[in-house]
């Protein structure tokens, strides 16, 4: 087995190996140690390997010379009566000396200061290992499986015993100085061991005995911050560990333990619960402050304006702190009046300072609605002020979908052209094929609905509805001749004037039995009819080939429109269903 070796001035070489072997203390010459220290005497019988007393008769620059009242006197180096204040020693002082030899080479006396003190160190701490009392050191060095401490000799420190849980890092305990234990003396191979964990362990049964009679729920105890884990931190009373929850530290929003506390520190903590069997105690910090939910909805009634930190963000929304404990929600639809928001990132940042306005409480579930758009004006009621129905505007285009174009009327509000608005007679598939976005555009307002947020435009209302001014010339009973524009199983479509159509029912093309309009109608030949009705709502012609062949007159002619006109006849229903055969755009819905 390997030994670690330390001089150790006077004494030889120090040697130990580990915990629980022998720390030997050798090289003191032939002398046996223990016999060594039996000899320590004083007084008239000086003899070697003895501490005797003398006085300091004189000092030189390196030299105590100290008369012992032997023919001679003897020299102790003047380094062995410095210590941390400095010189200790002057002439007269009486002092105790450990007498090597009467004459060395030089016929001189060996005398050393050093080894006297050690010697009657020795003295103390086998009088203190026989009374089970503790001693007192400075730990010197990091050694092989622990530490060394000098206590007026060198002893041996085993890490096990350093703490009542491992040390890691034993470097940072070099120079305290500290209490300890003697577990191990053998005075004959000068082998000490020491523990400060059985005074540590005897200290904690101590505070645990104090702390267990404190211990109930309510009580406030004050503890050291023991360590700290993802979800609490551990808490030493005093001899019992108690566990604070992450979610009893704060009123407020915390990410980790961390933010709040260190390992080492003083905290005063509240008893939330102590489970006497299982010997489990769960601590508060926040139940030290009031709860600010309590005040609330006098701190924060609705429509109050006040200001926040965002401290978290959703998909739905931004997280906003209005005092600690107190946390309120912007939702996403009341960050802006007229921008449509995605995502609360494109409005607001963590960390960043907010104005809000109060829009709900909820005191049983403790939540707050807020909101930012509140606090400027609603653009929708300018707007509302601004523009009224009718009004013809000028703007430009800043998109274009499928349904319809959107024209900017003021910053961040549009107005909506939807496609069946755009022209009273073309039908039109995209808006794109004949609007591109920056494009400027005349368009009438038609519909400003402030609560559901809707600016209605149209173009076509620019000008007059064909179909009025077709009613009023194509009056039933009026003949008249036009393009066929489609045919279907039921009938075709006659284009009156350009942009509005009629519709021949298949039993109104002919007298005899028509079983395929095709072969009478055909797309692009022209064809004579008699408006036989109108309906402006549905805006609908029902024409009538039969009357025209027929070649009635006056009275005649307005019996027959007695007797097929809508709903006996049900062009009606034909004329609905010839419609829906046509609706192949967008929005094509009103034609």
């Amino acid at each position: 087995m390997q030994l670690q070796e330390t001089k150790m001035t006077g004494l030889g070489t120090v040697k130990w190996e580990d915990e629980d072997s022998d720390f030997d203390l050798d090289g003191a010459g032939s002398t046996d140690f223990a016999d060594m220290l039996d000899g320590a005497t004083g007084g008239a019988n000086i003899r070697e390997g003895t501490i005797v007393k003398g006085r300091v008769v004189r000092l030189t620059d390196d030299q105590v010379i100290v008369d012992i009242g032997h023919k001679s006197e003897g020299e102790v180096p003047l380094s062995e009566f410095y210590g941390p204040e400095g010189l200790k020693v002057k002439v007269g002082d009486e002092v105790e000396v450990y007498l090597d030899t009467f004459e060395d080479n030089e016929g001189e006396l060996v005398l050393s200061r050093e080894r006297a003190e050690m010697l009657r160190a020795w003295d103390r701490i086998s009088d203190a290992y026989d009374k089970d009392e503790t001693v007192e050191g400075v730990i010197m060095a990091r050694v092989k499986g622990g530490l060394s401490v000098d206590i007026g000799v060198k002893a041996f420190l085993p890490g096990s015993q350093v703490d009542l849980r491992p040390v890691r890092n034993l470097d940072k305990l070099i120079g305290n100085k500290l209490a300890f234990k003697i577990i191990k003396f053998n005075k004959k191979r000068g082998n000490i061991v020491l523990s400060r964990r059985i005074l540590l362990e005897r200290d904690r049964e101590k505070l645990r005995a104090t702390t267990l009679e404190n211990l109930q729920e309510g009580a406030i105890l004050r503890g050291i911050v023991k360590n700290i884990t993802d979800y609490g931190a551990f808490i030493d009373l005093g001899g019992i560990d108690g566990l604070l929850h992450i979610t009893d530290m704060s009123w407020g929003r915390i990410n980790h333990p961390s933010q709040l506390f260190e390992v080492g520190q003083e905290v005063e903590v509240k008893v939330l619960s102590y489970d006497e069997q299982r010997q489990r105690v769960s601590l508060g910090f926040k139940q030290l402050q009031s709860d600010p939910w309590l005040a609330a909805g006098e701190k924060y009634p609705v429509n109050m304006r006040t200001k926040g930190k965002v401290v978290s963000l959703t998909d739905y929304g931004a997280f906003v702190e209005l005092e600690n404990g107190i946390e309120g929600l912007i939702h996403v639809s009341e960050m802006s009046w007229s921008k449509r928001v995605r995502h609360p990132s494109k409005i607001v940042q963590v960390g960043e300072d907010v104005e809000v306005v109060v829009l709900a409480l909820d005191l049983e579930n403790r939540r707050i609605s807020l909101g930012m758009k509140q606090i400027e004006p609603n653009p929708w009621e300018i707007v509302k002020e601004k523009y009224q129905v009718g009004d013809i505007i000028r703007g430009k285009i800043r998109n274009i979908t499928d349904f319809g174009i959107f024209v900017g009327i003021e910053d961040g509000i549009d107005g909506l052209i939807h496609i069946s608005d755009i022209s009273w007679t073309e039908r039109i598939r995209h808006p794109g094929d004949l609007f591109k976005k920056g494009d400027e555009v005349d368009a009438k307002v038609l519909q400003i609905d402030t609560e559901g947020e809707k600016f209605s435009l149209g173009i076509k209302q620019l000008s007059a509805d064909p179909f009025v001014k077709a009613a009023q010339e194509f009056r039933p009973g009026t003949k008249g001749r036009g393009k066929v524009t489609k045919v279907t199983d039921f009938g075709a479509f006659v284009e009156i004037v350009a942009g509005v159509e009629g519709m021949i029912h298949v039993s109104e093309l002919a007298d005899e039995q028509v079983a395929k309009p095709g072969d009478i109608a055909k797309e692009g030949e022209e064809l004579d009819f008699v408006v036989l009705a109108s309906d402006a709502d549905e805006r609908k012609f029902s024409l009538s080939r039969k009357a025209f062949l027929r070649n009635l007159q006056g009275d005649a002619l307005r019996d027959y429109i007695g007797t097929v006109a809508e709903p006996k006849t049900g062009f009606a229903d034909a004329f609905a269903k010839a419609q829906a055969a046509r609706k192949d755009v967008p929005g094509d819905e009103n034609k």
